[in-house]
């Protein structure tokens, strides 16, 4: 029997060619520090991919579901990465699919 929910599919999406994080000693350690440890740059190298849900991305990591959420939820703080769509599983659960925000970062050190 086929489901009645969408399940996964492809994600037409775009992201933001580039953002600039100033470095002023006014509040950016919080946006250097997504990006700090070694799981949230591994997050955004397997987002380079394409859209993923908590569940693929953290495969694809090598990491907890619970570890990926923290990082993911950090990321989507600090505006790399941003929910792009809706799954569901083939038990009906609700996923969350998540792509970067930005294409190129870039940091400026400011006096």
């Amino acid at each position: 029997m086929a489901s009645l929910l969408p399940t996964r599919k492809s994600v037409e999406h775009s992201c933001r060619a580039r953002t600039e994080v100033v470095v002023d000693g006014t509040g950016s350690g919080a946006v250097l520090s997504a990006i700090a440890s070694e799981t949230a740059q591994q997050i955004l190298r397997t987002l380079r991919d394409g859209p993923k849900p908590v569940s693929a991305i953290a495969d694809d990591a090598g990491t907890s579901l619970q570890n990926v959420r923290y990082h993911i939820d950090q990321l989507c703080e600090a505006e790399f990465v941003e929910p792009v769509d809706t799954w569901y599983s083939e038990k009906g659960r609700k996923m969350t699919v998540y792509g970067l925000a930005v294409d190129q970062l870039v940091i400026r050190f400011e006096p």
